[in-house]
């Protein structure tokens, strides 16, 4: 008789630890939901000078998804729209990225703490390859900062590619 009554019991823990998972993940993006704008620094590519952004975005979040739109200025003249896609599973996120100037690139990481950290698969090979790093972070109460890092092919050293700071307005 006990024997049935553990499995159960173990079943019952493992569905409360998945529900309590996807709720915690959709309270995490909702409070990414929103309007945001701020300033950075956007690299081209690797062995090119940084270029101070101005940027806004458009954020809107579900309890398994998150969508960030928007543009960033730079150089005064130099304008590009960026969109990123993000859908959980509770545990795992994948989506889609546009903004490098190389077509739609693949996201595919999970959350920890409160970053989402996600690697990139390039449309076309940018800086060597077709592999690189975003980070997707809450600062704050109304704060958000967007990073990308690739590896220098020659150096084989990491390097930041795009910092940008936003807050809610």
């Amino acid at each position: 008789m006990f024997h049935y009554i553990k499995p159960a019991i173990v079943a019952g823990s493992m569905l409360f630890s998945a529900s309590t998972a996807q709720e915690t993940e959709a309270a995490f993006l909702q409070s990414l939901d929103g309007n945001w704008s701020g300033t950075g620094t956007v690299k081209v590519r690797i062995n090119s000078s940084p270029i101070n952004v101005t940027c806004k975005f458009d954020s809107h979040a579900t309890e398994t998804s998150l969508s960030l739109d928007g543009s960033c200025r730079g150089l005064v003249i130099v304008s590009r729209a960026i969109r990123a896609d993000l859908k959980t599973d509770g545990k795992n996120y994948s989506g889609s990225y546009v903004g490098a100037g190389t077509g739609t690139a693949g996201l595919s990481g999970s959350r920890s703490g409160n970053a989402i950290y996600l690697g990139i698969r390039w449309a076309k090979e940018v800086n060597g390859d077709r592999k690189a790093q975003m980070t997707v972070e809450k600062v704050g109460d109304n704060g958000m900062k967007l990073t990308t890092v690739d590896v220098d092919p020659e150096s084989g050293k990491r390097v930041l590619t795009s910092a940008i700071t936003l807050a809610r307005n």
